[in-house]
């Protein structure tokens, strides 16, 4: 396509119905440090091989959507300044000014679904922000969700987000929510926000068999599977809270807002940890980035 270009090992996966798994850039662009984000990119691209899968880093690169990326240009998007933050409506400005953009997850899942992979990775969704009622500031990735047929495994939404609302937004744009060995919504960093779920799953089979009914039904919309953090890496909820309130004071007195709200309060919650949210944020992608895959080989495995 003018477009687009997909890695030539992507596509011969995609060719032969082999599992096919695909990440974000804006996580290395945008949500985590040199040279923490080439180390969690690569980590996620090895545990998806490791699994049997193959991964699909998608990127905006001089005026292209990459489908796939090679370690050049992983590299590339980890050590570069000036890196637009694309989201599903920037695409195609991105294109036509022939910029390098780091994609986020309603970017990400729009170009995975038309170039026909099935299911995506990544931390954590966006959501409704706090005061979002009044503010309207709620992530375009709810949306994108509500519209793209595609298969999200991720830990929740960002723990600094309003997480029942963001829920609720969730069922309102028809996404079906599956706890993975949980019967509540995880908070990211955290393993329980209380918030409980209707379905669940406990094997990365049961997840691909709800997978088959829901594309059977042609649904329009997907599927969020939500995998609790580790507990070795788990952050406990009322720190995180406490972080969180200090980090929304601190942006609003230096009036940071928009796209730049996201990474300033995870970088300001990961000083105040001392560094372990940092150390959360790079084994939950993993670890989401290895149970996708699971799901991804169950699904080939029938033909899916």
């Amino acid at each position: 396509m003018k477009y687009s270009q997909i890695h030539p090992p992507v596509q011969a996966a995609l060719s032969a119905n082999r599992a096919v798994v695909a990440f974000e850039t804006s996580l290395i662009s945008h949500g985590l440090p040199w040279p923490k984000n080439l180390e969690t990119a690569q980590k996620m691209e090895t545990t998806a091989k490791n699994q049997g899968a193959i991964p699909a880093t998608v990127a905006v690169h001089k005026g292209k959507i990459r489908i796939g990326c090679d370690t050049l240009l992983l590299e590339h998007f980890a050590r570069a300044q000036d890196v637009l933050k694309v989201g599903r409506k920037d695409l195609s400005a991105a294109i036509a000014e022939g910029r390098d953009g780091g994609t986020t997850v309603s970017a990400t899942i729009h170009c995975a679904a038309a170039a026909g992979i099935n299911i995506f990775a990544t931390g954590g969704i966006g959501g409704v922000h706090r005061g979002g009622e009044k503010s309207l500031d709620i992530s375009a990735d709810l949306s994108a969700l509500g519209r793209t047929a595609i298969t999200v495994v991720c830990s929740g939404a960002k723990s600094i987000l309003d997480l029942a609302k963001t829920l609720e937004v969730l069922e309102s744009q028809n996404v079906l929510v599956i706890g993975f060995g949980t019967d509540s919504l995880p908070a990211f960093y955290a393993r329980d926000s209380d918030l409980k779920l209707e379905h669940r799953v406990d094997t990365p089979e049961q997840a691909a068999e709800v997978l088959r009914a829901h594309h059977a039904l042609a649904m329009e919309s997907a599927v969020l599977v939500v995998n609790p953090i580790d507990k070795e890496f788990a952050i406990d909820w009322q720190d995180l809270q406490s972080w969180t309130e200090q980090a929304e004071m601190e942006a609003a007195t230096e009036c940071v807002s928009g796209k730049a709200l996201t990474p300033y309060l995870l970088g300001r919650i990961g000083e105040l940890s001392e560094g372990r949210t940092l150390a959360a944020n790079q084994a939950l992608a993993v670890g989401n980035a290895e149970l996708a895959a699971q799901i991804a080989v169950a699904l080939a495995a029938e033909g899916a």
